[in-house]
């Protein structure tokens, strides 16, 4: 199942350049917006769980960041990532890894996560992704997690996926997180399709 899930991801990020993707972001402003709620310095450390070739980590990097780490299923996304910051991306640590069977070697102040946790439509996955979640964010911390909304698409990229309610995805983080802000966002993809997303903030509490 993981070589599978990494194939598809690696043949999704070959065969399309960055702007052709349908999740694509040339500015991640709802992310920055809560990380900065979160309270995140320049002395913080981020994890971008499923970045792939997200402008996040530059974005980072531009407001002064320098633990920064990137997790993504594909290194075909991960190397375009990397050569688009040049020089500048030596500085963030690259995790080539499928989230549901890595575990963390350390804790960081914030969790960002956009669309991968809608992609995990089995239970054992996303108990898996939960306890890493647990174990990668220090008490105090803070995690962001975006899904499909309710409304939102039952597929992407050919694969089913679960959406979540602020409500529904805090109830299912609620052992050790605690909610404490959330936005409604309609992503425009590059065809200008609109696809209705959640963006939670949680807090790690104990």
């Amino acid at each position: 199942m993981t070589v599978d899930r990494k194939t598809h991801w690696d043949t999704v990020y070959g065969e399309k350049s960055d702007a052709q993707l349908s999740w694509h972001q040339d500015d991640p402003r709802v992310s920055l917006e809560l990380i900065e709620m979160a309270g995140v310095t320049a002395n913080s450390s981020v994890i971008d769980i499923g970045g792939g070739t997200s402008r996040l980590a530059g974005a980072l990097l531009g407001r002064g960041l320098h633990d920064v780490t990137v997790l993504d299923l594909s290194k075909v996304a991960l190397d375009v990532a990397r050569d688009r910051l040049g020089e500048a991306g030596e500085t963030v640590t690259w995790v080539t890894a499928d989230i549901t069977s890595w575990t963390p070697d350390r804790q960081f102040d914030l969790w960002h996560d956009r669309a991968v946790f809608h992609f995990l439509v089995n239970a054992a996955d996303r108990a898996t992704y939960l306890e890493s979640l647990t174990r990668g964010v220090k008490i105090g911390g803070h995690a962001i997690i975006a899904t499909f909304a309710p409304d939102g698409p039952e597929t992407c990229s050919g694969l089913p996926v679960a959406r979540y309610s602020p409500g529904k995805l805090a109830a299912l983080l609620g052992e050790n997180f605690a909610p404490v802000a959330h936005r409604h966002h309609l992503h425009r993809t590059p065809s200008g399709k609109g696809q209705s997303f959640q963006f939670s903030l949680l807090r790690r509490f104990r």
